[in-house]
């Protein structure tokens, strides 16, 4: 049978009806056509049954895409700087620690150089307790804003070095300076630092006229409150707070940078 044929008529003298040449059976009347169909040439097989491709997946993504996005995980270097800080207050008010008093930095640090690092953890002490509240609150709601933040664009040890020079750091320049004469105490400067690091990048495509992604105005409003802090707070010192903010605005420029590669 030739390609021309595109049908074959049933001898069923009841039917008759036009059917494929490639069939046995009228599927009309059930008759018997022929003995068998013939072979379709090559051009007119159906074609192979195409081999299962392998599942997409994508590749590790670079830095500028989908900016500010890294694969979820938790927050763990964030979450480890805030339960720090609820450990040592439960430790100081059950009267563990020495109490709170030994905790914070004083000039001179001398042989109890080891309380910057424990300074930044500390919030309440003997005779310092209207307003201490105020100032863990807000200190402590800026670190897990930002630092949550800065830890899903940017990692973990980001957060901890951004914190550790802001909060650490500021206490020891603080407690050399002797601005105030007072002891020194809370993580002003950590907080304001992880602030100014998320801020810098944002404010950068803004002077740029780039999108960005941040909520500037919101951010502005909780660094005039840190900022602000040592007005209310004498132990939130003004030059821990500066050096956050330093540290906070050269981390947002090389991170920004890093990004923008």
């Amino acid at each position: 049978m030739s390609r021309a044929d595109l049908f074959v008529v049933c001898k069923n003298p009841d039917c008759g009806a036009e059917v494929s040449p490639y069939v046995t059976e009228c599927p009309y009347c059930g008759r018997r056509i022929q003995k068998r169909a013939p072979k379709l040439d090559k051009g007119l097989r159906p074609a192979r049954r195409p081999r299962r491709m392998p599942a997409p997946s994508l590749g590790r993504l670079r830095a500028d895409e989908i900016p500010g996005i890294r694969a979820d995980s938790g927050p763990y270097a964030t979450g480890a700087i805030i339960v720090g800080t609820c450990f040592v207050w439960i430790a100081t008010r059950g009267g563990y620690l020495g109490g709170a008093g030994n905790l914070v930095a004083r000039h001179p640090l001398g042989s109890r150089w080891w309380t910057v690092f424990t300074a930044p953890f500390t919030y309440f002490f003997s005779g310092q307790v209207a307003g201490a509240g105020v100032y863990q609150f807000a200190t402590l709601l800026a670190i897990a804003v930002f630092g949550w933040l800065l830890e899903r664009r940017h990692g973990g040890v980001v957060v901890l070095v951004l914190f550790a020079i802001g909060a650490v750091g500021g206490t020891y320049v603080a407690a050399i300076a002797d601005i105030n004469s007072h002891a020194i105490a809370g993580a002003n400067g950590g907080a304001l630092a992880l602030l100014c690091a998320w801020a810098v990048p944002d404010l950068l495509a803004r002077r740029a006229k780039r999108e960005y992604g941040g909520d500037l105005l919101g951010t502005g409003v909780i660094a005039v409150l840190l900022l602000a802090m040592p007005l209310v707070r004498p132990e939130a010192n003004a030059v821990a707070g500066g050096v956050g903010v330093l540290t906070g605005y050269l981390g947002g420029l090389a991170l920004a940078g890093r990004s923008g590669r």
